[in-house]
């Protein structure tokens, strides 16, 4: 008779560090191969055509319910389920809410639990803490760009925006290019961007670190460049880069808001995309313009698209990159734009490794879902 049983393992954030959930050299290698299985199709994200960021729940600027939640600044919840196949062969969903309210009380803007499940029967395997593996995750697939697309003797990395975002891709650009020397930082807030220095000289004393006083500063002369700034909607908003600023060969890695000039980004720009699929989503569930509700890179893409000014066809894909259906970096001279949106196979990948680590080395709390249904 089968055991009607069922537990699952419950990883506090604690736990989650006992398990790996910081190696960011091991992280970076499990999104490599996250992107192979993307590259090669063997996934599933959430959407009526299966590659959607998530469900988001965003609420009205007023109602007449008095309980019910208002908009405010980065407030929405939201759901990310995804299967991987691969090596993975993983189903799981992320599910946070946001508000920046939640720093007056100590907390972090956005609070991250993560469920990976049994493929088959739906049951719970692990339930975990999960603000750490998002931030790892994330930062990881900067690092994934780096490695496949930078130019080999990458020395300075210019980082617009000093928060978790671009700390934990600094570590990612470390693994991935150790020949980096030089870190330039810019921030709008000397409180952050001062914590953000400190963190990286003690993580990382071989690199010289240096806080400059503009986007620019940070943007010349340097061969990787990562722009990772929240924004209030509005294109006017969103930091701007000007092509005259990039060094030629450079990589510029967006996970965040972004404006740029159209006929750079159209005519002398490679454009890759961590998913162009997945920007073809967001333009189903858009619609177009967009880029000044969405800020990031691929959206300000489909808005070209939508224009008649750019076709899907010219955009790289990362993971057909990492699965050699297409070339990496092609010349010294070209400058790529890599756009990043954040994908739930991500968070299945990092959380499957971050759990048979649990499970090895004996780490997490055992609880049960029930011992026998009530109801069957």
């Amino acid at each position: 008779m089968n055991d009607p049983r069922i537990d699952f393992l419950y990883l506090s954030e604690q736990d989650m560090v006992a398990s790996g959930v910081t190696d960011m050299a091991s992280c970076v290698d499990t999104m490599v191969d996250m992107f192979s299985a993307l590259g090669a199709g063997d996934y599933i994200m959430g959407g009526a055509n299966r590659n959607s960021h998530g469900v988001f729940l965003d609420f009205p600027e007023t109602s007449e319910f008095p309980n019910m939640p208002l908009a405010g600044p980065d407030r929405r919840f939201m759901a990310m389920p995804a299967y991987l196949g691969g090596s993975f062969d993983a189903i799981g969903s992320k599910w946070y809410g946001s508000n920046v309210a939640n720093r007056e009380r100590g907390w972090p803007r956005s609070i991250h639990m993560f469920t990976l499940s049994d493929k088959e029967s739906g049951a719970p395997l692990a339930v975990m803490s999960a603000n750490l593996l998002s931030a790892y995750r994330t930062g990881a697939i900067p690092g994934v760009g780096a490695r496949l697309l930078a130019v080999e003797n990458a020395r300075v990395l210019g980082m617009i925006g000093p928060g978790v975002m671009n700390s934990t891709s600094l570590e990612a650009f470390v693994v991935a290019r150790p020949s980096l020397e030089v870190v330039k930082v810019f921030g709008r807030s000397a409180g952050s961007t001062q914590a953000f220095v400190n963190r990286a000289a003690e993580r990382f004393p071989h690199l010289k670190i240096e806080v400059v006083d503009s986007a620019e500063a940070a943007v010349r002369e340097s061969d990787i460049v990562s722009v990772a700034t929240s924004s209030a909607a509005g294109a006017e908003n969103y930091t701007f880069v000007k092509e005259e600023w990039i060094k030629p060969g450079a990589l510029i890695c967006l996970p965040a808001t972004i404006n740029m000039d159209p006929e750079f980004v159209l005519n002398r720009a490679r454009n890759v995309a961590d998913s162009s699929r997945m920007y073809e989503s967001y333009a189903e569930e858009l619609g177009a313009p967009a880029h000044d509700i969405v800020g990031i890179l691929g959206v300000f893409w489909n808005d070209l698209i939508a224009a008649g000014r750019m076709e899907r066809s010219s955009i790289g894909d990362l993971g057909s990159i990492a699965a050699g259906r297409e070339p990496g970096r092609i010349s010294d001279e070209e400058i790529i734009l890599l756009a990043i949106g954040g994908m739930p196979v991500e968070d299945v990948a990092w959380a499957s490794v971050v759990y048979q680590n649990a499970l090895e080395r004996g780490i997490g709390t055992k609880l049960m879902l029930w011992d026998k249904p009530v109801l069957t």
